[in-house]
C-alpha cells in the first residue's frame, strides 16, 4: 500500500511540474510578445516624438535670449512698480494726514465760533432785549396809569380779551 500511495504521490508531483512548466512556457512566450509590442512601440514613439523634442529643444534654445530679456525686462518693471507704489502710499498718506488735520481745525473753529454765537447771544438779550421788556412794561404802566389818572375809556387789548360777551356772537 506504501508503494501505491508513493506512486500517487509522485504522479501528482509529476502532473504539477509539468503544469508549472507550461505557465512558465506561457509567460515566457506572453512577455516576449509584450516586449515585441513594446520595442515596435519605443520604435514609433522615438520616430514621432524625437523629431519634436529635437524641433522644441531647437526652439528653446533660440528663444532663451529672448526669454532672458524678458525676465529682466519683467523684474525691472517690477521693481519700478514697487517704488513707485511706495512713493504713491506716502503722498497718500501725507494727503490724508494734512486733511485729517484740516479737518480737526475746521472742527475747532465752528466749535469757538458757536460758543461765540452762543455768547453773544446771551449778551444780546441780557443787554437789549431784557431791558426793552422792562421799558415796555414800565411805558405800559405810565400809559394805563395815565389814562386811569385822566379818567379816559380804557382801550380795548388787541388779542379779543376785552370783547363784550355779546359782540362775541354775531
Amino acid at each position: 500500500m506504501d508503494d501505491n500511495l508513493l506512486r500517487i504521490f509522485i504522479a501528482v508531483t509529476t502532473f504539477a511540474v509539468v503544469v508549472q512548466a507550461g505557465i512558465l512556457v506561457g509567460l515566457y512566450l506572453a512577455v516576449r510578445k509584450s516586449t515585441a509590442k513594446m520595442e515596435a512601440l519605443a520604435i514609433e514613439v522615438k520616430s514621432k516624438a524625437l523629431p519634436t523634442m529635437e524641433m522644441v529643444q531647437s526652439m528653446l534654445v533660440e528663444m532663451r535670449p529672448k526669454i532672458d530679456i524678458i525676465t529682466t525686462n519683467l523684474s525691472e518693471s517690477s521693481t519700478l512698480v514697487r517704488n513707485q507704489l511706495g512713493r504713491l502710499d506716502a503722498t497718500l498718506t501725507d494727503a490724508l494726514d494734512r486733511t485729517r488735520l484740516q479737518v480737526i481745525r475746521a472742527d475747532e473753529l465752528l466749535n469757538r465760533t458757536m460758543d461765540k454765537v452762543e455768547e453773544t447771544s446771551e449778551v444780546v438779550h441780557k443787554t437789549v432785549i431784557s431791558p426793552l421788556r422792562q421799558v415796555n412794561g414800565l411805558m405800559a404802566a405810565i400809559s394805563t396809569g395815565v389814562e386811569v389818572f385822566l379818567g379816559q375809556k380804557r382801550r380795548h387789548p388787541r388779542n379779543g380779551a376785552g370783547v363784550p360777551q355779546d359782540e362775541m356772537f354775531i
